[in-house]
Order: C-alpha cells, then sequence, then structure tokens
C-alpha cells in the first residue's frame, strides 16, 4: 500500500476536516395533517402511516 513521502501539517488536515460537518436535517410540515416530519420519509399520525402527504396504511388495516 503507497504510504506519503512526507507528513501532512496540522493545517492542511484540519482544512480538509472542515468540510466534513453534519447539517441539520430538513423537515416539512404536511399540509393535510399539520405534522412535521423529514423529508422523503414515511411518517405516522396516530396510528395512520402517510407518505408524501397520501395516507398509505390505515391503523385499523394494520392491526388486522
Amino acid at each position: 500500500m503507497p504510504n506519503p513521502k512526507r507528513r501532512h501539517s496540522k493545517t492542511r488536515t484540519a482544512t480538509r476536516r472542515s468540510t466534513k460537518v453534519a447539517s441539520v436535517p430538513t423537515v416539512t410540515k404536511d399540509p393535510n395533517t399539520g405534522e412535521v416530519h423529514l423529508r422523503h420519509r414515511a411518517y405516522k399520525v396516530g396510528e395512520d402511516l402517510y407518505y408524501n402527504g397520501k395516507l398509505m396504511v390505515s391503523g385499523s388495516e394494520a392491526a388486522e
């Protein structure tokens, strides 16, 4: 495996690592239910499962 010829400086290492920052997740408020949820993810309101503002699975169906 190749090895570096010289040691990288602390500044160079810190500059490279400075771009790897965790970002705040994007949340959206559903206009139908008013529920705040992560974008492009299914979310539950009570026992119902919603995705993209549409009811995918109701609580009564899941119990059966």
